[in-house]
């Protein structure tokens, strides 16, 4: 696939790069030059990074690339306008294109009657060219995107490799409603990356399961000379409602592979086995050559 292919968010005309870019863990600073060069136009970014992302973003042409950001904690109408002000003054931005509503939690209610409805007016007014939800569980997603007020959606680590829980109602809500998908996640917290490697210390290490279908996967991509990184990362884009993937780079080296990965050809047979081995369920969409 090529990875800087533009594609558009649902209706909405933002376009985005088929690759994304996470900013959040960012480490070098060269990083950020170096995606840039390869192609990559859109970012995506949360508070706690949004200082840094706009120190590496500022001196871009702002016309040329796609920014997205989250709401604050506070659900309220109110506040969901004043965590983005605030986001702007961190960003030293006067925009961002996409503003993902925060998991909620116990939240819900709020975020649906107040915080969803304060993101569409932002919409409405300019403020923002795209309202979007953005969680690590599909079944909240999928209240959402049954209001009406969606245009994307962030869905981390629900579908991947390893999880497709996306797909039974999210995935074909989103296609209904012309609601874009961006797949976050697409290596399980570095599990689809390389499975053999020892969880890192201080994060939660992986379900032994899990790790132990990685591996399996890992396995019948070497008797096709094909990368498990370079799978995990194109699987999710074979759905017709995935948009865009988005992919933590923390190092030049790390953007340089995402884009590397992005372009492998995958034989078809690859997907065959991974049936085979009752790995992959046989009527996911798959890439195809």
């Amino acid at each position: 696939m090529d990875p800087f292919e533009k594609a558009e968010l649902g209706g909405t005309g933002v376009m985005v790069t088929r690759l994304g870019m996470g900013l959040t863990e960012i480490g070098e600073d060269t990083t950020a030059d170096v995606a840039w060069r390869l192609g990559v136009r859109f970012f995506d970014t949360e508070p706690d990074s949004e200082r840094r992302a706009g120190l590496l973003l500022r001196r871009r042409d702002r016309s040329r690339f796609t920014l997205s950001a989250r709401t604050g904690l506070d659900f309220s109408a109110e506040g969901v306008r004043e965590s983005h002000e605030e986001s702007l003054r961190r960003l030293g931005m006067d925009r961002v294109d996409v503003l993902h509503l925060r998991d909620p939690g116990d939240h819900f209610t709020e975020a649906a009657t107040q915080a969803l409805p304060a993101l569409a007016a932002m919409r409405k007014d300019g403020t923002i060219r795209a309202v979007s939800a953005g969680m690590s569980q599909s079944a909240m997603l999928t209240a959402f995107a049954r209001t009406g007020l969606l245009d994307c959606v962030l869905l981390a680590g629900r579908y991947s490799l390893l999880d497709q829980s996306g797909l039974a109602e999210l995935l074909p809500e989103c296609r209904r409603r012309n609601i874009a998908v961006i797949a976050g996640g697409v290596y399980h917290a570095g599990v689809l990356a390389d499975p053999f490697r020892p969880a890192t210390p201080g994060h939660h290490p992986a379900a032994p399961e899990a790790v132990a279908r990685a591996q399996a996967m890992a396995r019948l991509c070497d008797r096709h000379g094909v990368p498990l990184r370079a799978a995990a990362l194109q699987f999710p884009l074979a759905h017709p409602a995935v948009t865009s993937v988005l992919v933590g780079m923390r190092s030049p080296e790390e953007a340089a592979d995402a884009a590397a990965m992005a372009r492998v050809r995958i034989p078809d047979g690859l997907w065959r086995d991974l049936s085979d081995a009752w790995l992959l369920d046989r009527e996911i969409p798959v890439p195809a050559l």
